[in-house]
């Protein structure tokens, strides 16, 4: 009788660390990036509607949306092009693909959103931590169905693969530097409340996203 290994006592503790060579049906995947996408828009609708900004290359758009008044959808899809560059060489044809597919159907979803769900009165503070606590629960579903919304997601999942680095760590304190160049569009408190807004979609990440609890693919 062998003695178990760490690795097979943390899979019988942890349900979540999938079994090698496990791998997620088509439709798992669907619905996946439909359901993690839709989380993401919902978060960046109560983001937009109470006058915050977010992180990554969607606040990116934002800024730009505030700036130019150029559709948001348009921006941030054009944003995310040049990420897709990183991601066939770093992270392969599959993860790619599903990353376009997300970014096409967010880019789709934020523009007929408004249209679908009509918002009254939403506490700013509320859609901060709301907000982003939402767009959080998005992005781990993508993450997990090996996906993302391109840009600087790209780039977090890959050093998270690479060296370690948690991927929430280090897209909080990118969010962080992208809404202090966003401040001259804002008044202080919606400034500070777009910073709660990341901190909390962030942290949804960190804690939620560790480098290997789940490998399923």
């Amino acid at each position: 009788m062998t003695a178990a290994t760490g690795a097979d006592v943390a899979q019988a503790a942890d349900p979540a660390i999938q079994q090698p060579g496990q791998r997620h049906s088509l439709f798992d995947d669907l619905q996946g990036l439909v359901t993690g996408t839709l989380f993401v828009a919902i978060g960046v609708v109560l983001l937009r509607h109470a006058g915050l900004m977010t992180g990554g290359t969607a606040g990116i758009a934002l800024v730009l949306n505030h700036a130019t008044g150029w559709r948001f959808g348009t921006l941030f899809f054009v944003i995310n092009l040049p990420f897709y560059a990183l991601a066939w060489h770093r992270l392969g044809t599959r993860f790619t693909l599903k990353t376009f597919a997300a970014v096409a159907l967010l880019s789709v979803l934020s523009e007929a959103l408004p249209g679908w769900l009509e918002l009254g009165h939403v506490a700013p503070g509320f859609a901060a931590v709301g907000g982003g606590l939402l767009a959080g629960a998005g992005f781990i579903i993508l993450f997990r169905h090996k996906a993302s919304l391109g840009g600087l997601n790209v780039l977090v999942l890959w050093l998270q693969d690479r060296f370690g680095w948690r991927a929430g760590m280090v897209q909080m304190a990118i969010d962080c530097s992208i809404l202090l160049c966003a401040l001259p569009w804002l008044d202080w408190r919606r400034g500070l409340l777009s910073i709660v807004g990341a901190v909390a979609m962030n942290f949804a990440l960190a804690v939620n996203h560790k480098p290997g609890r789940y490998t399923a693919f």
